[in-house]
């Protein structure tokens, strides 16, 4: 299957479905409107209320006839809604919305869901409630309702879990199916939990730009229902993680022994290790959200505090209109300008004296004169959306360097199959052009050189399968898979790619560039390791 979150799709609109049926069924009656029911919020408010009510009275075992239903409504209508109804139309309402909306008027009620997996609609049956026959005062036949599985789920989506026992709650199903060995399971609640491990990291930096933005506008219930989560998010996560990881590294391991030659795996076993590598790469990626989530915790932590304190002072500080009590004052008495000192002297108190700080003494020490003329220069208002717009063009050029720079030693490598840094140099030295594509600044290629050393090993046709696992917003910094990812896919000539090696060579001789232009326009001397390219072609 080419789009692996499609999978169990008709599970997902069963859900959907069970919404709108309820919808369908409830909209353009005309009986809400003699009721006074006429927004479809307050109908749906009114459906769900009762159904409520039925799930309650199915949950103690307890009869739910029409004359239960009609004066529960009759209740909470004289008590909250205020509609001009007597208990009969309570009734008759009670009745509409158990067998015209819910039942459907006795006719079987049907969703389809399209089944990727099989390329065809799977035709599913809802329903929301059911009846039995019971007898009042052992004599009184009465039909009583109660609620169907159906009804449940419908019920018990609509009340959120805490973020914090969803968390827990899909890493207890990932570890039982890591358990039972189930790992194609396993695989789709590791991504759920990555999922919302993402979403927490995404509530902390909304939070932080809220603070920033005005800390009066983030309540404390708030920040601290936002604390509690990251607490229970952060508290032995990371170690459970670890510990999967070693579990899930060690079975694979043990895969990949009894099979010396992958080839010799059988289909099932080899769909197994490839989850099993699924299952690692995840887990690796929710070590690294859960770091970040504990750095922004600990951001928003800091920068709430500060913010507040910084609140608190402003309201201690006392305004005055200098014009009704300074000058009227002056004016009905010039008298009081001998006692003017008294007014002016809390502005012309002396400076604190200074003390030794021992921490300054350990910083870098920088030139301040750079300092003091930014000081010195005029402040100027300026659109931010404009400066936004110009500072996301600006990194736009500089990615665009980035890319020429890794596009020609993809060409080099392709040409030659494998190719040192002291090679490339050789072709790029006497040419200033292409020492210009190569290098367009030293910390392009600086940054370029140290992420291909530190990756040693790009895997393409893995980096396809993730990006169509996995959607991500497009980055303006720079990422070195996705560039070299990019780069392969948009070049006929590089789509043959399937794995690029780089690794230092032997020799301890450094590769020296020279003559290489910095942003200042001066001329430098680049000297960095020799390392080997090497890529394998289809």
């Amino acid at each position: 299957m080419q789009y692996e979150f499609l999978k169990q799709f008709p599970k997902r609109m069963k859900h959907v479905g069970m919404y709108g049926l309820l919808i369908q069924n409830s909209s353009q009656k005309q009986l809400w409107k003699n009721y006074g029911f006429l927004k479809t919020d307050e109908q749906l408010n009114i459906i769900f209320s009762l159904l409520l009510y039925i799930m309650e009275q199915s949950l103690k075992e307890e009869n739910c006839t029409l004359d239960d239903i009609g004066a529960y409504i009759d209740n909470i209508n004289s008590t909250y809604f205020y509609k001009n109804m007597s208990y009969e139309d309570c009734k008759k309402l009670g009745d509409f919305i158990v067998n015209v909306i819910l039942s459907n008027e006795g006719k079987a009620m049907y969703f389809d869901g399209f089944d990727y997996e099989h390329k065809a609609y799977k035709i599913m049956n809802i329903s929301y409630i059911a009846n039995r026959i019971v007898y009042i005062d052992s004599d009184v036949k009465r039909t009583s309702y109660y609620l169907t599985d159906d009804g449940y789920n419908l019920l018990l989506s609509t009340l959120e879990i805490e973020n914090n026992m969803k968390l827990t709650i899909h890493e207890m199903i990932f570890k039982m199916h890591l358990e039972k060995q189930s790992y194609d399971k396993a695989v789709d609640e590791i991504k759920n939990v990555f999922n919302l491990l993402r979403i927490q990291l995404q509530k902390i930096q909304e939070a932080i730009l809220r603070v920033r933005r005005n800390a009066l506008n983030y309540s404390v219930s708030d920040y601290q229902v936002l604390l509690e989560e990251n607490m229970e998010t952060i508290e032995a996560t990371k170690q459970k993680f670890k510990n999967y990881r070693d579990t899930v590294k060690k079975r694979a391991k043990e895969l990949e022994d009894e099979n010396i030659n992958v080839k010799k795996l059988s289909k099932e076993d080899e769909d197994k290790l490839n989850n099993l590598k699924i299952i690692e790469t995840y887990l690796n990626r929710g070590i690294d959200e859960h770091q970040k989530i504990l750095n922004s915790h600990f951001d928003l932590k800091i920068l709430y505090e500060k913010e507040l304190e910084l609140l608190a002072q402003m309201s201690l500080i006392q305004r005055f209109s200098l014009r009704n009590e300074l000058y009227d004052k002056v004016l009905e008495d010039a008298s009081k300008l001998e006692e003017l000192d008294v007014f002016l002297r809390p502005l012309f108190y002396k400076a604190p004296e200074k003390i030794y700080n021992i921490n300054k003494s350990m910083e870098l020490q920088r030139p301040i004169r750079r300092k003091e003329l930014d000081e010195e220069e005029e402040i100027i208002e300026f659109d931010e959306e404009e400066w936004q717009a110009e500072l996301a063009k600006k990194q736009r050029e500089k990615l665009a360097k980035y890319e020429k720079s890794l596009s020609y030693i993809l060409d080099v490598a392709i040409k030659k199959n494998s190719v040192t840094l002291e090679e490339i140099k050789g072709e790029v030295q006497e040419d200033g052009a292409l020492l210009q594509t190569l290098i367009p600044s030293i910390d392009i290629f600086k940054e370029i050189m140290v992420e291909l050393i530190k990756s040693k090993e790009v895997d393409f046709v893995a980096l396809r399968k993730e990006k169509s696992e996995y959607i991500t917003e497009q980055s303006l910094e720079f990422q070195l898979n996705e560039m070299l990812l990019n780069i392969a896919d948009s070049n006929e000539s590089k789509k043959k790619l399937l794995k690029l090696y780089v690794a230092r060579t032997q020799e301890k001789k450094a590769v020296e560039f020279v003559n290489v232009t910095d942003e200042n326009g001066m001329a430098k001397t680049i000297r960095c390791s020799n390392v080997q390219i090497t890529v394998e072609l289809q």
